[in-house]
């Protein structure tokens, strides 16, 4: 079983990552994370081991997408009061509206929707350029299946393609780039005709947050209160567990390095990133917004 290694520590309920390859133009070979108590993107140097404020969001940024200048689309859940959580007591809790966010290459911010959202929680883009995001209900979330999601298209019209969800948490496309979402405890296909299958009903106590794919169609999910990452081959079959020493919760994960083949982790709880290098099989690689 590979070992992960902390990269950076004292990042409080990290969120979001996402690598910044050589093409980019801004943070070459960098991680981008979200703080959810901060309200900020942290750009982390893994082989310095350091990290530094990129942009003050506000709120409670939560998923973070890659856009094609080097800057990011970042969804916003509003805000979240830590200290009622009895974690994170000191953090500052600066409630803003609920969208999906822009940020610019120099950390600059504005909305590109922000009108009608529960708590945005994560998105992917699509070949295309259009933004597919979560947006469950604040948590806990209620009895009623409340969560939707949603897509922002290059137009800049938004709109919901599918609906009444107990919890959708994170999104992401699989190899046939149908979006695929974590919802309650489990992994979920949205098919074009507007049905819904499942890939995996039950995976695990802790159930998932975040996750991303590899080449081969596997998905690597943050498996939360396990401590660790979960990794499910396309037909629904556990093969791995990645675990992370000690107690914590595991919020997302995504694949990055000089190969493609280290995976970045946030563990949000106690406050870190760690990673596991020399993996068999690289990331499957991701649209920039707008392509």
């Amino acid at each position: 079983m590979q070992t992960a290694e902390t990269v950076v520590g004292g990042i409080r309920f990290g969120e979001g990552p996402v690598w910044c390859p050589p093409s980019t133009t801004v943070g070459t070979g960098t991680l981008v994370v979200t703080s959810v108590p901060d309200g900020k993107l942290y750009r982390v140097w893994p082989d310095e081991q350091r990290f530094e404020a990129l942009a003050d969001t506000g709120g409670g940024p939560n998923g973070a997408a890659l856009a094609a200048d080097g800057g990011f689309v970042v969804t916003q859940n509003g805000g979240i009061d830590f200290a009622k959580m009895g974690v994170f007591g000191d953090a500052p809790y600066r409630p803003i509206t609920p969208g999906l966010q822009r940020v610019d290459p120099d950390g600059g911010v504005s909305y590109l929707a922000d009108v009608g959202f529960q708590a945005p929680n994560d998105l992917v883009v699509a070949p295309d350029g259009t933004v597919y995001f979560t947006d469950p209900p604040p948590y806990p979330p209620p009895e009623q299946p409340l969560g939707r999601v949603w897509t922002y298209e290059t137009d800049g019209n938004v709109r919901v393609v599918a609906g009444r969800f107990q919890y959708c948490n994170g999104i992401a496309l699989d190899l046939e780039r149908v979006p695929v979402v974590i919802e309650g405890h489990g992994l979920m296909r949205l098919t074009p005709d507007g049905e819904r299958e499942w890939i995996i009903e039950h995976l695990g106590p802790g159930g998932g947050d975040g996750f991303c794919l590899d080449a081969d169609g596997n998905f690597y999910v943050a498996a939360t209160v396990d401590h660790g990452v979960r990794v499910i081959d396309p037909s629904g079959n556990e093969i791995d567990f990645l675990a992370i020493d000690g107690q914590g919760v595991t919020t997302n994960c995504c694949f990055g390095g000089a190969d493609d083949r280290t995976l970045f982790a946030t563990d949000a709880v106690p406050g870190r990133v760690v990673a596991w290098e020399g993996l068999p099989t690289p990331g499957l690689p991701l649209t920039p917004w707008p392509d």
